[in-house]
Parts: structure tokens; sequence; C-alpha cells
């Protein structure tokens, strides 16, 4: 049996400040806050309006299929955290995201995920990624 060799993309970062409101009662985020984190990271990583366009033009988005989060350590009111991401291609019609959670000079992520996303169309059937698409996002390989 053979082991298929990954192929991630480099590591993008994304700041993200830390409010109140993010928190609960103890001053800690909340955790269904760190999905809003990684959505945010990977529209940075794909561009806003790269995604718009795709829904605009060809009636293509994405929709998370499968997320694996791990919560290590506690993030704080006033933290500024880094959103560590990387990807990789599983199909044409599938990304998987590796994406971490890091407090200013940490030895460790606070939080890890691992979440996949497939390309659906607007009757939210899976649809192959525009070739287009494939191929900005693997440019972004070659520029590590």
């Amino acid at each position: 049996m053979t082991q298929k060799t990954i192929e991630y993309s480099p590591t993008f970062h994304f700041p993200v400040q830390i409010y109140y409101e993010d928190t609960d009662f103890s001053g800690v985020v909340y955790h269904p806050n760190f999905l809003k984190y990684f959505e945010r990271a990977r529209e940075h990583v794909i561009g806003a309006d790269v995604l718009n366009l795709l829904w605009q033009q060809q009636q293509l988005g994405f929709a998370v299929y499968r997320t694996d989060m791990l919560c290590h350590d506690g993030i704080e009111f006033a933290d500024i955290v880094d959103v560590r991401t990387r990807y990789y291609f599983e199909s044409k019609y599938r990304t998987v995201w590796q994406q971490e959670i890091w407090r200013p000079n940490a030895k460790k992520p606070a939080v890890t995920a691992t979440i996949e996303m497939v390309c659906m169309n607007q009757q939210r059937q899976m649809a192959p990624m525009p070739l287009n698409l494939i191929s900005q996002l693997q440019q972004q390989f070659n520029q590590s």
C-alpha cells in the first residue's frame, strides 16, 4: 500500500483581535468563535472578490464538509492572535485546510483544526472547482 504525498500551500498568517463580545462570562473566547476566525482566514487566502465572482458568474461556492477542532489553551479578551492557514487539494471537488490559532509568544497552538471544504453549485450539489481557481491557488504554492 503506497502512502499519498500531500503538497501543502505555504502558511498564511491572519491576525485577529479578540474583543469582549467574543468571550464568555470568564473572558475566554467562546469556542464557536474559533470557527469564525478560521473562516475569515480562509476567505483572506482565497480573496473575497474571487469568491464573489465565483458565485456571481459561475454560481459556485464552498461549504464545510467536515471539521475536526481541538482546543488546547484558552484565548482571552484583548489577545491578538495569529491564525495560521495552509491547505491542499484532496480532489477537484475538495480542499483540506490545516489551521491553527497561536497566542503571542506561545510555544504551541491554542487551537488546531482540520477543515474539509467542498465546491458546490446553487442546487447544493458538489461541483468541480473551476480550473482557473485551482490554477490561482496552486500559484501560491510556488510563491513560498
